[in-house]
């Protein structure tokens, strides 16, 4: 038992009652130049969580446009603004910097390590990031600069040249969506080489590739991906740059340049996108799953060859997006079969998902309730993505709101829940409090309401012709009732996030300690104190087997022992 130790504690680290002694903006320095991890994890979730609330009333006040027919709350130039960006918000300072977020502060935890490998490129990653949205939001007041009041991008989150190229964009307001997200990109680039490093070279003894945490695999193939995916974005803006400023025509058809040529580098960019955001949230479900199932993970090699798998076939699928363009038939059939192949190690996921649940003692706590959730419907996002996958059914329903309602079950019905989940499992490490679990429970069930309400409704007006992107319609269309439906269930949502944001200030001051250890886990980050000191663990831990924690609390238990 005693090679098995894993050492906690010490007396390395100025205390809390010391720290809170200093002077406010002593405390706040320290956090501006912190190299830490956890810090840095901490401002990236504290980021993306503002960025939420912002995206939110953006889509809140585009629901409130789109409630009843021949509405005018919001202007046609306003509802375009909003439109643009809340979809680069979600994607671009919410779902990425909050998932690398929560990385950068349980990775080097989970592996066992003091810090990331390179502690000031982790800082360095954060402020690109965090300079990234400022800039992006800038342009609300410095959009026409000298010549009027501030604008902000109108032109869609993907932003589609040459129709945001100028003449028909006037304005710095894309010059400043497209440094926004450059300058952003490099801070994610920075990210991921950092993790990749980190868990190549400073893991524990005794954790070999195939004993990492399943959370730290999936942050492992995402950082590569995102390395991959980041590139041909940044290289489509620069040139976007480039027509616009300085004359070149890369995106002008009548000067030699094509269309297709920013759609081709923006999907190449923006499906696997998708799975860079959606494959972190699946190793989240792979850490709370087993531990409230109180059952190790079914299939744990499975998984691993599921997660390279999808990640792989990704790069192989973005001209989907691009069925009506007027492709060959070759290209087409193509990216029909490459698009349905991504099911095939999805639904091994979601399979071995279950068969961990099934026959366990499932503890149907907040971080499960939001994970089963996902699990339902991550399914129902797959299917309909198999339905759009097929080219006549996705030339029947390209543009519409089906399309919406399909990508929204991805990203708020797979990746949201999933967010939640993990804010409600490892805020007691972070900050060595409990949220409550009546205030979760309030907030998973009207987020749940709301979100079926919202999103499932939209299937059926997507179905009726709806299209994507207008600000208003016609009584006649009869899709009067169903967006009042869909409105209301954004409502929903709202309320469902303020009691999030509730409970998080409430248990910050008055929640129930947590203790070290409170869901019984069996990873490594559960051996720190919570929250964990600055250089983590004492002395270096030393693992057996893929769930160290667990065979030192359980060693004679026969019903926890599996092949490591």
């Amino acid at each position: 038992m005693a090679d098995h130790s894993i050492p906690i504690g010490g007396s390395l680290d100025v205390t809390p009652q010391e720290r809170e002694r200093l002077p406010l903006l002593d405390r706040l320095h320290e956090w501006v130049v912190t190299v830490d991890h956890k810090r840095l994890g901490i401002l990236y979730v504290l980021y993306s969580l503002f960025f939420m609330a912002v995206a939110g009333a953006e889509a809140l006040s585009m629901r409130i446009q789109l409630a009843v027919p021949n509405n005018h709350f919001l202007q046609p130039e306003i509802y375009d603004q909003f439109f643009t960006m809340h979809g680069t918000t979600m994607v671009f300072l919410v779902g990425m910097p909050i998932l690398f977020g929560i990385a950068n502060y349980i990775v080097p935890l989970q592996i066992g390590a003091r810090d990331m490998a390179f502690p000031r490129l982790n800082a360095f990653s954060f402020w690109l990031t965090a300079f990234g949205g400022i800039l992006l939001y800038w342009s609300y007041i410095g959009g026409f600069g000298l010549y009027g009041m501030g604008n902000a991008p109108d032109v869609g989150w993907w932003a589609y040249a040459p129709l945001s190229s100028k003449p028909f964009s006037i304005g710095p307001t894309i010059d400043y969506w497209a440094l926004a997200l450059i300058v952003s990109g490099f801070g994610t680039l920075g990210a991921a080489i950092n993790i990749i490093a980190t868990t190549l070279s400073m893991r524990c003894k005794g954790m070999t590739l195939l004993r990492m945490p399943l959370f730290v695999w999936l942050m492992l193939v995402v950082s590569a991906l995102t390395l991959i995916t980041i590139t041909p974005l940044t290289a489509a803006q620069a040139m976007l740059l480039l027509d616009r400023n300085l004359g070149a025509h890369f995106f002008d058809a009548q000067a030699g340049g094509s269309a297709l040529l920013w759609i081709h580098f923006f999907w190449i960019f923006g499906h696997p996108e998708v799975y860079v955001l959606v494959l972190p949230v699946f190793g989240i479900a792979n850490e709370i799953i087993p531990v409230f199932s109180r059952k190790a993970i079914f299939g744990y090699p499975a998984m691993v060859a599921a997660s390279v798998g999808i990640a792989f076939v990704s790069l192989g699928v973005w001209a989907h997006h691009m069925f009506t363009v007027g492709m060959s038939s070759v290209s087409n059939t193509f990216f029909v079969l490459s698009t349905m192949l991504v099911g095939i190690p999805t639904g091994i996921k979601i399979f071995n998902w279950l068969a961990t649940i099934w026959g366990g003692k499932v503890r149907f706590q907040t971080p499960m309730l939001f994970c089963i959730a996902f699990l339902f419907q991550f399914l129902i996002a797959g299917l309909t993505g198999i339905m759009l996958s097929v080219a006549p059914w996705d030339w029947q329903l390209h543009n519409s709101y089906f399309v919406i309602a399909h990508f929204h079950y991805v990203l708020v019905g797979a990746i949201v829940f999933n967010i939640f989940a993990a804010v409600y499992y490892w805020f007691p490490k972070v900050t060595g409090k409990m949220l409550s679990e009546t205030l979760g429970k309030w907030h998973f069930w009207l987020f749940l309401i709301g979100f079926h309400l919202t999103f499932d409704t939209m299937h059926f007006v997507g179905l009726m012709g709806m299209p994507r992107s207008i600000y208003t319609y016609e009584a006649n269309r009869g899709w009067g009732h169903l967006n009042f439906i869909i409105s209301v269930g954004a409502f929903i949502q709202g309320i469902a996030v303020l009691i999030f944001f509730w409970n998080v200030i409430h248990s910050l001051r008055k929640g129930k300690e947590a203790g070290n250890d409170p869901w019984d886990a069996w990873t490594l980050e559960w051996a720190t104190p919570s929250p964990p000191p600055a250089y983590n663990f004492a002395s270096d831990p030393v693992v057996h087997s893929r769930r160290p924690l667990w065979d030192i609390k359980h060693p004679d238990d026969p019903d926890w022992k599996y092949e490591s």
